[in-house]
């Protein structure tokens, strides 16, 4: 019996090693909660990331989704912006594509409204 139930967790746990996002951030305003999820790490270049949107515990649709993805202005280097607009594809999921010019830090601005005109802005940050 302890054989089968090592040989179960082994298949589990490998399970989710092979299917587990390579980036996630949660972020919460309120009662809205926002997933980042990217299956490949974030990299320099063209990146896709998930945004799952939760208000109150249950999936939030028809929400308007927008990224403003930014690194601000350096000695030597200029100020970088991409911008998205996510698109929804169901059960509080939306998807985005955007361009990171460089590695380093960059500053995430997620901007929602959602259906009842409520807006909220919530703020984070990755490293390339």
């Amino acid at each position: 019996m302890k054989k089968i139930s090592a040989l179960l967790l082994s298949m589990a746990l490998a399970f989710t090693s092979v299917y587990a996002a390579a980036f996630e951030k949660s972020l919460k305003q309120k009662s809205l909660k926002v997933e980042l999820i990217s299956q490949k790490p974030l990299t320099a270049g063209t990146n896709h990331i998930k945004v799952k949107l939760y208000k109150s515990s249950k999936p939030l649709d028809g929400a308007k989704v927008a990224l403003k993805i930014f690194m601000p202005a350096m000695p030597g280097m200029p100020y970088m912006e991409s911008r998205a607009k996510a698109k929804p594809v169901g059960n509080g999921v939306y998807e985005a594509t955007f361009n990171a010019a460089m590695g380093g830090t960059w500053q995430v601005h997620i901007f929602v409204t959602t259906d009842e005109g409520k807006k909220y802005r919530l703020k984070t940050s990755f490293n390339l």
